[in-house]
């Protein structure tokens, strides 16, 4: 588990970690809001591209040479950041600091899947939970990590981190994970079976571009580009028609279509995060903006929020079903919408830090139960990829998340604002705990029947010879 949970919290740190260091990165380089919100954004489209393209690569290359090659990039991402002498250079450590970071959590997947294979056990709900919790807590300390040490070591620390932190995972991974001829017995015979070219190096591409030229649409749905729509719908039939001729394609099209369960858990995880993110970035500016407290202030606020989402998710990996989870999460997120909707500049703090404590309950749960979905509900030659289509749900709910916020909030976070959020959150949360109910592929399935013992006969009597069609 060490090379597991070290590997796995390199993105989600350096995806907050930058947060409180774009004001001394646009002072050395002389560029402005715009130009630093690149940082952001191009780890987030280089992380949605990379998880399942990585996923896929463990799943036909296998999964440790993956995990080990994802590290050795993120070593040569953070030094290329910390000693970048010109801004274009540290958009592009940023751009590949997201490709190798991506690599680690499908890895992570596969190799479970492997050895749970190899060993004959079932879901590794626990190990499944830790993986989570990792993520939700390297996430949640991501910020105060970066402006310590930004205030100690300067911005250039921010990147540099990310050399000791991927040499220790790189000697732990050496060290202890199980080499990929160890894989469990479907990867190893799809892995053998599979030639070269079932990597499908241009159904990847064609879906970085389809995904690229959506996301720009989807940045500013204030001032929405309609132009893109006929590229981004052109890229997509060709991405439709490529993959459906491709022998082993990037994006099993096919296999989506058989396998709704898989796919009705890409929406759930998608929506719970685009809420989700809605108020870890919403509420956090409204708390600043509308209710006139300081960074600091709101951020002690939030901590709730991260300390239910820690809790919840180690909850969830001790539960042995996931349809109870996911419901529990659907009616946290319209109940903590609702309490929102009673906000405003007056309200006491206790209410305050009970609203966030609310998001904070559907995060770890949503987590940990999709994450379980997926473990269950994937083929066993492609846990890699589906586990990395599910990270890109995930963020391109942030990045919708992120573009509502900005056409409801507008120049600046009010309390009409938030409500406009608060009802979007509402009507999701409650879309949400429909769609869950009626899933039938979360119900827990009956125990097959227990056979009859046999009737014991005297000795020398045979029994009655039946036949069976």
């Amino acid at each position: 588990m060490a090379p597991l949970l070290l590997g796995s919290v390199l993105n989600p740190v350096n995806s907050t970690m930058i947060a409180t260091s774009l004001v001394a990165i646009a002072r050395d380089f002389h560029v402005g809001a715009a130009d630093t919100a690149w940082l952001v954004s191009a780890m987030y489209l280089a992380s949605a591209v990379a998880q399942p393209s990585m996923g896929r690569l463990a799943d036909r290359l296998g999964p440790r040479r993956v995990f080990v090659a994802g590290l050795v990039t993120v070593l040569a991402a953070g030094l290329t950041g910390a000693l970048a002498p010109a801004f274009p250079l540290l958009t592009v450590s940023r751009v590949v600091l997201g490709i190798g970071t991506s690599a680690a959590y499908p890895a992570a997947m596969a190799i479970l899947r492997a050895e749970a294979e190899r060993v004959g056990r079932g879901t590794p709900r626990a190990v499944l939970g830790r993986l989570s919790l990792a993520a939700l807590g390297s996430a949640a300390v991501g910020p105060a990590l970066g402006g310590l040490l930004a205030a100690t070591a300067g911005w250039r620390a921010v990147f540099a981190v990310n050399v000791p932190l991927a040499l220790a995972a790189l000697a732990c991974a050496l060290a202890w994970l199980p080499s990929d001829g160890r894989a469990g017995s479907a990867r190893t015979t799809a892995r053998t079976a599979s030639p070269a070219g079932s990597v499908d190096p241009l159904g990847i591409a064609l879906f970085a571009a389809t995904l690229t030229v959506a996301m720009f649409f989807l940045l500013d749905l204030a001032h929405p580009r309609w132009l893109l729509l006929a590229p981004t719908t052109a890229l997509a039939a060709v991405l439709t028609w490529w993959q459906l001729r491709h022998p082993a394609p990037f994006l099993d099209l096919r296999m989506l279509a058989r396998n709704g369960a898989l796919l009705r858990t890409y929406l759930r995880h998608g929506l719970a995060y685009l809420v989700i993110y809605c108020v870890l970035y919403g509420y956090s500016q409204w708390l600043e903006e509308g209710h006139g407290y300081s960074a600091f202030h709101a951020g002690l606020i939030m901590l709730p929020m991260s300390g239910a989402a820690a809790v919840c998710s180690l909850a969830g990996a001790r539960t042995k079903g996931i349809r109870a989870p996911l419901m529990a999460a659907a009616v946290c997120l319209a109940i903590g919408s609702g309490v929102c909707l009673l906000l405003g500049g007056g309200t006491p703090p206790a209410l305050l830090l009970l609203a966030g404590a609310l998001f904070g309950i559907p995060q770890g749960l949503a987590s940990t139960g999709n994450q379980a979905a997926v473990y269950a509900q994937a083929p066993a030659d492609g846990i890699g990829a589906a586990a990395g289509f599910q990270r890109t749900a995930q963020y391109l709910g942030a990045i919708v998340a992120s573009s509502l916020i900005g056409l409801l909030y507008g120049q600046r976070a009010t309390d009409a604002g938030l409500h406009e959020i608060a009802v979007v959150g509402l009507v999701l949360g409650v879309l949400l705990l429909v769609l869950t109910a009626a899933d039938r592929a979360l119900r827990p399935r009956a125990p097959a029947p227990a056979q009859p013992p046999a009737t014991a006969r005297p000795a020398g009597k045979a029994s009655p010879t039946r036949t069976h069609h």
